[in-house]
């Protein structure tokens, strides 16, 4: 049963197009994620999909995000959103529960937090690791892509965290405007993240709180 279930899963992400693809086991971080409690207690496991961002609008980014970066940006959130509703009408049809979780949808600006973390769900999916500029990175694309969730009942075996990191690469650390992210992963400064991020915002530059600085100089299988 449970090989049959993600058999069908990985055949409708690669029937989507869909570039990652894992499941994680939500437990150690249930109690973060902002969804009542009578629905949440039922639900157990995440599938976690990724879409890879363009590297020919992210190479246009240079000291600030451009608004084709913007435009991509929300256009990939709405393709994962509408394959992570199209997922879950494929699960709830097998007799399981399911929640699409949205790709970007913050219910509180200033913490900059939504109703969970994807990263946190892609990092326990073994999809990557959190790395120096606090973001999920991925070894083939590093962290050009975006993620979504469908939080679920299905009794599938999920992944295991990877054992790795950024090595030697500090790329991001480099090109940062605000000096937020430093060597060590754990310093990273989020107030200063999103005091550029609303500088960017108030400069009428984009219209969401986004940057992709650091984001552009993260390129996965270049990471050593």
């Amino acid at each position: 049963m449970r090989k049959d279930l993600t058999n069908k899963i990985k055949a409708f992400c690669k029937e989507e197009g869909i570039d990652l693809f894992g499941i994680a086991d939500i437990m150690p971080i249930k109690n973060e994620i902002l969804i009542k409690d009578s629905i949440l207690n039922e639900l157990d496991k995440a599938v976690c999909l990724g879409a890879a961002l363009s590297k020919t609008i992210l190479d246009e980014i240079d000291n600030k995000p451009t608004k084709l970066y913007f435009h991509h940006y929300r256009t990939t959130n709405i393709f994962l959103d509408q394959a992570a509703l199209r997922l879950a009408r494929i699960i709830q049809k097998e007799g399981f529960s399911a929640l699409p979780v949205p790709a970007s949808q913050i219910v509180d600006w200033q913490k900059q937090s939504a109703h969970l973390s994807h990263k946190k769900i892609g990092l326990l999916a073994g999809l990557g690791w959190i790395g120096r500029n606090n973001l999920l990175v991925n070894e083939k694309f590093g962290s050009q892509f975006r993620l979504v969730t469908v939080l679920t009942d299905m009794d599938i075996a999920a992944a295991k965290p990877l054992n790795k990191d950024c090595g030697k690469c500090f790329a991001c650390v480099t090109v940062c405007p605000v000096s937020a992210i430093k060597k060590n992963a754990k310093e990273f400064d989020h107030q200063k993240c999103f005091s550029a991020l609303k500088d960017f915002q108030r400069q009428h530059v984009v219209e969401q709180y986004i940057c992709g600085i650091c984001v552009k100089a993260c390129k996965g299988q270049m990471t050593t």
